[in-house]
């Protein structure tokens, strides 16, 4: 079964995380099929808009923590540090449907788009401290700029969830619907059937107050997350984190 499904809907490519047993975790395998979807779509004039959603009950839990510790991302030519360049650097409109959770970089990751839907049940969490980690995807930047700074230091320095009314009123969440996947597509094919270098165009001036700035954090962020996956407090975290799920899935 493909855990990466890109499906053409006239000039909408749609990209859903398919792997809904494990609340579509992403593994290494997935970020390059994301990475790789994602700078196909950029040449590909024929796409305009790109839908990024998950199957199942949730958009995803983040990163396969399995994964993750079996080969930690060490440098700019990882998958998760290619895919977020994709996602940073991607010069279309980019549009997500969010249900369920979304964690860790299930949540970075809409700082990215244009848009974003989510149902009213949708539960948001950037657990990177409780990780012994750094908040990476240019979070560290974009969450204050949207959500006050302390709110954003609340979030990040507690682990926090939040809810999809408060992702709205933050910002991080433009429209909260039941039927998000369906109103996410909507609007792609309205913003799809617009003059498309117009868009592109405006998308790179909505972006060019800030796209350099999020670059160097994200660069300055992924050197502080790489540190901080060889400290023994970061393996401690991981060794309770996947302790307790040990736990849960006995139970």
């Amino acid at each position: 079964m493909d855990e990466v499904l890109a499906r053409i809907d006239g000039s909408v490519l749609v990209l859903t995380m398919n792997r809904p047993a494990k609340m579509n975790a992403i593994t290494r395998s997935m970020y390059e099929g994301l990475s790789r979807h994602l700078r196909a779509a950029a040449e590909d004039f024929a796409i305009r808009v790109v839908v990024i959603q998950g199957q199942g009950e949730h958009f995803t839990a983040g990163n396969d923590i399995y994964d993750f510790m079996e080969e930690p991302p060490t440098g700019p030519e990882s998958p998760v540090s290619r895919f977020l360049e994709a996602i940073h650097n991607f010069p279309k409109p980019l549009i997500a449907a969010v249900q369920g959770n979304a964690i860790g970089i299930g949540t970075t990751m809409l700082f990215h788009c244009e848009i974003v839907f989510a149902t009213s049940s949708a539960n948001f969490s950037m657990p990177f401290v409780s990780l012994g980690l750094v908040p990476e995807a240019g979070s560290s930047y974009i969450f204050p700029a949207l959500a006050g700074y302390q709110e954003a230091a609340r979030i990040f320095l507690t682990g926090d969830s939040f809810g999809a009314q408060d992702a709205h009123r933050y910002g991080l969440v433009g429209v909260v619907c039941e039927d998000a996947q369906e109103q996410a597509l909507v609007m792609a094919h309205r913003i799809a059937h617009q003059p498309p270098t117009s868009v592109i165009n405006t998308k790179a001036l909505l972006k060019a107050r800030s796209h350099d700035a999020i670059s160097a954090v994200m660069t300055v962020e992924s050197q502080l997350f790489m540190l901080a996956l060889q400290s023994d407090e970061a393996m401690a975290a991981f060794i309770k984190f996947t302790s307790k799920k040990g736990k849960a899935v006995d139970k």
